[in-house]
């Protein structure tokens, strides 16, 4: 019996999970009775974060997982095959922000080459990477759930509507990068829609991390909610979309 209940639990692999948004992410899934694998750029950090949830009663596992590195990306997918055989939920949590923060950040005239570059190989090219090294075992869930974490800031939509909240915050290498993480979800999601696999695009919030802050209004508990929830959508739920607190955004 023990061995049948461990076949039919659910196994997650969260990205940049060794704190904030994605360790609260994978906290919340093992909460729920998740199995949870957590990415982070050393061993040492992604250990250490899951022998913090281990401590919590959740069984959490860490790996090595440096998006962009495709080594680290195969042994990623080899060590989920070895333990678990497939995996069930796919939260790509990891990336990074604009250079100068989201207050002084340059203008499009003056984004250096290195900053379009770096953003969009750990925000979109990783992702895609990570994802397609990892589709052969989510396609063995019965239920696969793939939730990429973007922002309200690559809302081409809102960014064009001068009246919009974000209309003044214009950081043109982060915000592309998280435009083209929608394009890739409505992409993924579009070819999978045969399948029982869900493919959706998170906005977090703006939350109080180190990226967002302590300005930031959201705590961090309530930053991960929207990942948690996409992550255990039923059979009913939205594939294709781009939400935030079961609210959908616009492109």
């Amino acid at each position: 019996m023990a061995e049948q209940q461990a076949e039919q639990k659910k196994v997650a692999l969260i990205s940049g999970a060794n704190r904030g948004i994605g360790f609260e992410t994978a906290r919340q899934l093992g909460q729920q009775g998740v199995s949870v694998v957590l990415g982070a750029r050393t061993l040492q950090a992604a250990e250490y974060a899951a022998g913090i949830l281990k401590g919590e009663g959740i069984d959490a596992y860490g790996v090595k997982l440096d998006v962009t590195d495709v080594e680290d990306r195969r042994n990623a997918a080899a060590y989920i095959l070895k333990h678990f055989s497939k995996l069930d939920i796919l939260i790509n949590n990891a990336g990074i922000g604009a250079e100068g923060g989201m207050f002084n950040a340059a203008k499009p005239s003056t984004t250096s080459p290195q900053e379009l570059e770096g953003i969009f190989a750990t925000n979109v090219f990783a992702v895609v990477y990570l994802t397609n090294e990892l589709l052969p075992l989510i396609r063995k869930s019965d239920a696969g759930r793939i939730v990429n974490l973007s922002s309200i800031l690559g809302s081409l939509t809102l960014h064009a509507d001068p009246k919009s909240p974000i209309a003044g915050i214009k950081l043109l290498a982060y915000d592309a990068s998280k435009s083209a993480l929608n394009a890739y979800t409505i992409h993924l999601a579009a070819e999978l829609k045969d399948t029982p696999i869900k493919v959706n695009s998170a906005h977090p919030g703006w939350v109080k991390t180190e990226m967002g802050t302590d300005a930031a209004p959201m705590e961090i508990v309530d930053g991960a909610k929207t990942s948690v929830t996409l992550a255990l959508l039923g059979p009913d739920g939205p594939t294709g979309r781009f939400i935030h607190m079961g609210d959908e955004l616009p492109w």
